[in-house]
């Protein structure tokens, strides 16, 4: 491996040394609900993502439900329901729990068949992120997941790098937590290369969609993420790996 390629992860990815974000303490468990598309959802014939692997690292009792769907855009979770299942999850335990929503589009988003324009995407987060928190919940904002297909040695850019910038963006119009899980997940693709990459696919050909270990290792990913920025306070309800943090930080399958 190329030290560029181990050094470029550590500068995305640099949690040893991170001090944990400070912000309001509450002695509440956190439950998490999860807001997205399939690369957020459970493992199955149509999708998988990462959602399941980052429920895994939860500290009892701190718990969450993946809501992911396949094929859902900021618009269709909306319309077919999804959104206000977790929308009435934050309402039902907010008493007892500190309800984290974590929302995750893009992938589906970008297509022109779904006539969702950037622009709209954007102000759709907005407004999702603003209905987490009138209900009682905290969002948080994610950057969508890389895909692992490689069309050249170094896959510098991402075919999902506006959504990246849009989600910043409507992250930042909204004074909502946001993490780089796309910044944070190419760079990782990156360095490992692409058969290791590919290890990780649900199944041989799907770059996008992610296997039970994927599913583990971009969770990790995520966990981590959200310690580095809000540590003060998840950092006793997250379980930490450092093992498989440090092989990501290093650039190595893990």
């Amino acid at each position: 491996m190329k030290l560029s390629r181990s050094l470029s992860v550590l500068a995305s990815f640099s949690l040893a040394t991170a001090l944990p974000g400070r912000g309001h303490h509450s002695n509440k468990p956190p439950a998490f609900f999860l807001a997205g598309d399939s690369t957020t959802a459970v493992q199955s014939e149509g999708g998988g993502g990462w959602g399941d692997g980052f429920l895994s690292f939860l500290i009892p009792t701190a718990w969450g439900t993946n809501c992911g769907h396949n094929g859902a855009t900021t618009v269709s979770f909306v319309e077919g329901g999804d959104w206000a299942t977790v929308i009435g999850e934050v309402e039902d335990n907010k008493d007892e729990y500190d309800c984290w929503v974590t929302i995750q589009f893009g992938h589906n988003d970008q297509k022109p068949a779904k006539n969702i324009t950037l622009q709209m995407y954007q102000e759709n987060l907005v407004e999702l992120a603003e209905e987490v928190k009138s209900a009682g919940g905290t969002p948080v904002l994610v950057t969508p997941l890389t895909r692992r297909n490689f069309v050249s040695e170094h896959n510098a850019t991402d075919s999902l790098h506006d959504e990246r910038l849009a989600t910043i963006t409507a992250a930042e119009e909204s004074h909502t937590t946001w993490i780089d899980l796309n910044k944070a997940s190419l760079a990782y693709v990156n360095a490992i290369g692409e058969e290791a990459a590919h290890s990780y696919n649900l199944a041989e050909g799907d770059n996008t969609h992610l296997s039970d270990r994927g599913s583990a290792v971009f969770g990790r990913i995520v966990a981590d993420l959200l310690l580095q920025k809000k540590g003060y306070e998840l950092g006793k309800w997250i379980e930490r790996n450092e093992t498989m943090t440090a092989l990501i930080r290093a650039g190595l399958p893990a």
